[in-house]
């Protein structure tokens, strides 16, 4: 068990080490991400097409980014609402089993958006601050997420999650169901051909599940042509991650998972944030064309790792 304390958590300071922010802002209207906000929604656009929108609606059991949508405009997550498995799995999100025995990732337990703030709504990145109240059976915040996404033009995007306790501790339990991930679109998926890779090499969903690496990536086809997003992890979260990868779409990173994700071969490690305690993650997606070479995966973890 390992109990957190604000002083322990500097992973914003640690980034101001990091070197100049890349990719550096480009004039190329093709490149320039712009932010609109809208009743319930973020339209997210990029040289003036459709990207995502991030869905705030507090009818909605969490908030969510879908469509997502490649430079062509084909959508590589699934239809959101359309029958099939785990309909909890909307577009790319934020959650998690188990914190203080509420299930936020099944959607038992509710997450509601309370703030979205336009940091710098046009460029390259655009950046957005929301803050979103995860529910316990009280309608009381168990937890208070508060996340910075950066969006950059090569459709990289950049998590920086901050989860506060409030007046009282926030246990965060060991469970693979979590953190933050995307749902494929169904001709993606490892079951229908595509492909997962890591960054040592480890091929496939049963070889690259519950491994920690620096990055994971999955690709495969959409309308007959290949399109991947790889998730990135970063050497100075407190925690390392594991992949939650499945060949049935199902891609996530997740630091609260120790005994699940090793069948009990290591002990259970939970997180506990006493009042007022925080806890700093962030984590990079990447939406690209072509295989994992084609879309210069590596080169963009590196480039992800410069960013401050």
């Amino acid at each position: 068990m390992r109990i957190v304390t604000p002083a322990f958590l500097t992973l914003s300071a640690l980034m101001l080490v990091a070197a100049p922010a890349v990719p550096a802002a480009d004039k190329d209207a093709a490149q320039q991400v712009k932010l609109e906000k809208k009743d319930n929604t973020i339209e997210v656009t990029i040289g003036g097409k459709p990207f995502t929108t991030y869905q705030t609606s507090k009818d909605l059991p969490k908030p969510f980014f879908a469509p997502v949508r490649a430079a062509d405009g084909a959508i590589i997550t699934r239809e959101v609402g359309k029958p099939g498995d785990h309909p909890h799995h909307k577009g790319i999100w934020v959650a998690v089993d188990e914190v203080n025995e509420v299930d936020f990732w099944a959607e038992k337990g509710k997450i509601v958006n309370h703030s979205v703030e336009l940091v710098k709504p046009e460029g390259n990145p655009a950046k957005l601050r929301v803050v979103n109240h995860w529910l316990g059976d009280d309608g009381k915040p168990v937890v208070t997420e508060t996340t910075t996404i950066r969006i950059f033009g090569n459709r990289l995007m950049i998590y920086d999650i901050r989860f506060s306790a409030g007046d009282k501790s926030v246990t965060f339990d060991d469970t693979k169901e979590g953190l933050f991930g995307i749902r494929v679109a169904n001709t993606l998926r490892e079951t229908e051909g595509g492909t997962i890779v890591n960054a040592e090499g480890l091929q496939g969903s049963k070889e690259a599940w519950a491994k920690e690496s620096a990055w994971v990536d999955y690709y495969g086809p959409v309308d007959g042509k290949i399109y991947g997003v790889a998730i990135f992890d970063h050497p100075l979260n407190t925690r390392r991650s594991r992949y939650h990868v499945r060949n049935y779409g199902l891609f996530t990173i997740n630091p609260f998972g120790t005994k699940a994700y090793t069948g009990g071969k290591q002990p259970a490690d939970p997180l506990i944030l006493p009042p007022g305690g925080t806890f700093d993650l962030r984590y990079g997606l990447y939406v690209h064309d072509g295989n994992t070479t084609e879309g210069q995966v590596p080169e963009t973890y590196l480039e992800y790792l410069k960013v401050k």
